[in-house]
């Protein structure tokens, strides 16, 4: 039996991104997010609550200022006391993996969807996933955009504006576009 769409989407496969149960999950995630970033403003406990419903996995303690956008939530896996600021895109084809004591600034993005090179693949709406994994203690500055398939690992610190291309080690802070080490913590 061949693989559906979104079997190879989460195997990390060329997939065709208009497949309907594709479609259907980003639709149902768009009516959680809408209704999380509505509520968040008066009730945190529910939107926090909104937030365990929508990801695959989270700590305790996860705060996110709306507004806030995902694809499909069930991709992300966040760690401990976890802090985006408003304005959060994650575009979650691919897993996002969050570790435990991470801090986004306002406007950050994580891509882990990449397009094919081939205009005729990309224009019958083929995609492939490229997971991305953001260590412990790790500080994403404001405006900062990590790409698809970047590990970054612990206690790193992203300066604002930052895009982040590659994949880093532990006790750096990496800066500018693209960015590199600017010093070892």
């Amino acid at each position: 039996m061949a693989k559906s769409e979104k079997a190879k989407m989460l195997a990390n496969e060329q997939y065709l991104n208009t497949d309907s149960e594709i479609a259907l999950d980003r639709r149902h995630t768009r009516l959680l997010i809408n209704e999380f970033n509505q509520v968040v403003k008066t009730d945190a406990a529910a939107g926090q609550k909104i937030l365990k419903q929508l990801f695959a996995k989270t700590g305790a303690k996860i705060d996110i200022q709306p507004d806030f956008h995902c694809d499909y939530g069930y991709t992300v896996e966040i760690g401990e006391n976890f802090f985006a600021n408003y304005n959060c895109v994650l575009i979650d084809v691919g897993k996002i993996t969050i570790g435990d004591n991470c801090l986004f600034g306002p406007g950050v993005h994580i891509y882990s969807v990449n397009h094919p090179l081939n205009p005729e693949l990309r224009n019958a709406n083929y995609e492939f996933p490229k997971p991305v994994t953001i260590g412990n203690n790790v500080w994403i500055g404001g405006s900062a955009v990590i790409v698809p398939g970047v590990t970054l690992g612990d206690n790193v610190t992203v300066a604002a504006g930052a895009v982040v291309t590659k994949s880093f080690g532990n006790n750096v802070v990496i800066g500018g576009n693209p960015a590199r080490v600017l010093k070892a913590i």
